[in-house]
């Protein structure tokens, strides 16, 4: 096993991983705090679960569970950069847990904000179809990144993935997915729909990998960086939820709510078809019986 010192091995990951600036950002300080309680000589081999919860407890402790999740995220990047070199012996992280982050009640975008978003000039093209796809099917995240150019009926705007429990099933989208869909594939016949930007560091599994241009499958943790960076920290199941709200704020019925968000359980389905605030305000106004009526 080659011994490398941790604040050499920090400054290999940031060079090789040739990282965004926001994610630049968001994770040096985490790992520049290893650096400053642990010795930047620490070998990355010594590196145990015990020291990083150490920091972590130290600085992040009383913060919100969301920020203690995020330094988490900045860690299993940095130990998976190391493990794939050959420098640790035992993954440290195995022992630090996430914390549950308390359940947003205010899910639900806008359709004016998420039509802005994805109109932006400075979006990409990728995000763009991604983003239109997860609120036009309104289907989780791992579903469509799944997929698979062969596995797409663009005629008549579906396709098949393969939902919980294994199941094959049928998703279905709009006219915004159908027109960026075509020009985001760019002729692309066969492989993972959605890939990443550039050859990946490690060369991912053949499944994985479009054979036409080696680029690898697009990740969950890259595609909700994006987005939770371009829509001031919004998630990618709000998409989904979004979808599922607006529908039912529209009058869809119960039964064909369900058929289109491919719940099991009915209960289940009530908590994303939960009206918004723009939809409660607006039932308030149409049923103010004090506003002054008009000549």
């Amino acid at each position: 096993m080659t011994e490398i010192g941790l604040a050499a091995a920090i400054e290999a990951f940031f060079v090789d991983r040739d990282l965004a600036p926001n994610s630049q950002r968001t994770y040096r300080p985490v790992l520049d705090a290893l650096v400053a309680d642990h010795g930047p000589d620490l070998s990355v081999s010594s590196l145990t679960a015990a020291k990083v919860r150490r920091t972590l407890k130290k600085r992040w402790d009383a913060s919100a569970p969301s920020t203690w999740n995020s330094r988490i995220t900045a860690l299993q990047s940095f130990i998976g950069y190391c493990d794939r070199n050959g420098w640790i012996r035992r993954n440290p992280l195995r022992e630090v847990e996430r914390r549950r982050e308390p359940r947003d009640e205010t899910k639900a975008m806008a359709y004016d904000d998420l039509d802005k978003l994805w109109s932006r000039p400075d979006v990409g093209l990728r995000e763009k179809t991604l983003w239109r796809m997860l609120y036009e099917t309104a289907a989780r995240t791992n579903e469509i990144l799944a997929l698979d150019v062969e596995d797409l009926d663009l005629a008549r705007k579906r396709a098949v993935v393969v939902g919980k429990g294994g199941h094959r099933e049928i998703i279905v989208w709009a006219s915004g997915t159908a027109r960026l869909l075509p020009r985001y594939l760019n002729s692309r016949r066969r492989g993972p729909v959605f890939v990443t930007s550039r050859q990946p560091n490690v060369v991912p599994a053949d499944r994985d990998r479009c054979p036409d241009t080696g680029l690898g499958r697009l990740s969950y943790q890259m595609a909700w960086k994006l987005f939770s960076r371009e829509s001031d920290g919004a998630t990618l199941h709000q998409l989904r939820h979004s979808a599922l709200t607006h529908l039912g704020e529209e009058g869809v019925s119960a039964v064909l709510l369900q058929a289109k968000s491919r719940h099991q359980d009915p209960r289940t389905l009530a908590r994303y078809s939960k009206p918004g605030v723009e939809a409660v305000a607006a039932l308030t106004a149409d049923h103010d019986r004090g506003r002054r009526h008009r000549p």
